[in-house]
């Protein structure tokens, strides 16, 4: 924190030599002022100015250019502007040079305190202290987890309103079984960060295993208001599927976990869920997915319907899709071609995935959607051709089995 402090007065030395650089020129601008104040001829020359245009102005009279009337108006205009241009002409006593110099050094005192100030309502020092104890400990070589958690307890008293404390904390106490500190930890960071899905299916989380794998009230109130905010909260899917689990429906608890995996991105998380589908498949006595996912896919036979030829290009994309039936996951494969190539067969299987979370041998049924895109787009646009079919299998792939489709209609 010493090092903080010392770079924080490095960086306002600069803004403080610019509030002194007045007072060093202070004197050498009173001098300047004062001579030009002293040698300041502008009253004269405006006198000079004013007389000669009143004999311009008497010489027209005498010479009948003008009347009375008109001269005494002129003359009158003339002695109107010679009162404008001086009547402030007698200026006030210049000040001191050292006048009012004490209130530079209050306003540098004032920028010191309101930068310290506003860096300790929004800045980081707190978290700057939680990673030199994270360091501290793991540096220590008698450091344990149960120092650190003990560190940890000292900076929550000491930040209260920091959620990083909160957010080190309840994992902390998850990890050594200290479960109603993890609940107290976990409601407190929800407090600073408001009720958002992660931190709420969290909180339903470790509750359902405090109730032992029982959806109680509480788990249920807390895993209803997640999902009406995010409907694809994956830790809430995942309670859901072991409680399914452990109910017997093991269809409903696939269907979630299935749910799970398409948002989750640690592959050891899904590796556990998909050990969970497979026990799953084979308490309902079906072949486990991981046995038959291997070699899984389709093979889909692609044509343009002759009535629409005259409406593509050769050099149009051509997107041809795999999606699970009820539309949830993310496309489970894509290959990308061009009209020129049709028709053509293609083989859709885990290759052709888009993410690791979403293959096509995750399913046993799938949607098929083929487009022709001219702009080459992947979001649909009006124009668009398209054909499509609602549900093929999904199995090993086999040279005679192919799926046709026509691109045979046009996207409104």
């Amino acid at each position: 924190m010493t090092l903080l402090w010392i770079a924080i007065a490095v960086l306002l030395l600069p803004a403080l030599w610019l509030l002194v650089s007045p007072l060093r020129k202070a004197r050498a601008l009173h001098d300047q002022q004062h001579d030009f104040e002293a040698n300041d001829t502008s009253a004269e020359q405006n006198v000079a100015i004013f007389k000669r245009r009143l004999a311009s102005l008497e010489a027209a009279r005498e010479r009948g250019d003008i009347d009375a009337a008109r001269f005494d108006e002129d003359r009158l205009e003339l002695e109107r502007s010679l009162l404008e241009d001086t009547a402030y002409s007698e200026r006030r006593p210049l000040k001191s040079a050292s006048a009012g110099r004490i209130v530079v050094p209050v306003v540098m005192l004032a920028v010191v305190a309101v930068s310290v100030i506003w860096y300790q309502q929004k800045g980081a020092e707190g978290d700057l202290v939680l990673f030199a104890v994270q360091q501290e400990v793991q540096n220590d070589p008698d450091g344990s987890l149960a120092m650190y958690i003990e560190r940890m307890e000292e900076q929550a008293e000491r930040q209260p309103d920091n959620p990083n404390v909160w957010s080190s904390l309840f994992p902390l106490y998850r990890e050594t079984g200290q479960m109603p500190k993890a609940v107290d930890a976990l409601e407190r960071l929800i407090e600073i960060e408001g009720r958002i899905p992660p931190l709420l299916a969290q909180l339903a989380q470790i509750r359902f295993f405090m109730a032992e794998r029982q959806l109680t009230d509480d788990v249920q109130a807390l895993v209803d208001e997640t999902l009406e905010q995010d409907p694809r909260q994956p830790t809430v899917l995942g309670l859901l599927g072991i409680n399914a689990f452990d109910n017997g429906d093991y269809e409903q608890a696939i269907d979630h976990w299935r749910r799970a995996i398409a948002n989750i991105e640690d592959p050891n998380t899904v590796s556990s869920l998909r050990d969970g589908i497979r026990v799953a498949q084979e308490r309902m006595g079906i072949e486990p997915e991981e046995a038959v996912a291997e070699g899984n896919g389709i093979r889909v036979r692609v044509a343009l319907d002759e009535q629409l030829a005259g409406r593509v290009n050769d050099n149009d994309t051509v997107f041809i899709t795999a999606r699970d039936l009820e539309g949830e996951l993310p496309p489970l494969a894509v290959v990308r071609a061009q009209v020129s190539e049709l028709p053509m067969t293609v083989t859709l299987d885990d290759s052709t995935a888009m993410s690791p979370q979403a293959q096509i041998s995750q399913v046993r049924e799938a949607r098929l959607v083929v487009r022709v895109s001219p702009t080459g787009q992947a979001t649909p646009q009006p124009g668009d051709l398209f054909g499509d079919l609602e549900s093929v299998s999904i199995g090993p792939i086999a040279e005679d089995e192919t799926a046709e489709v026509v691109i045979n209609r046009v996207f409104e």
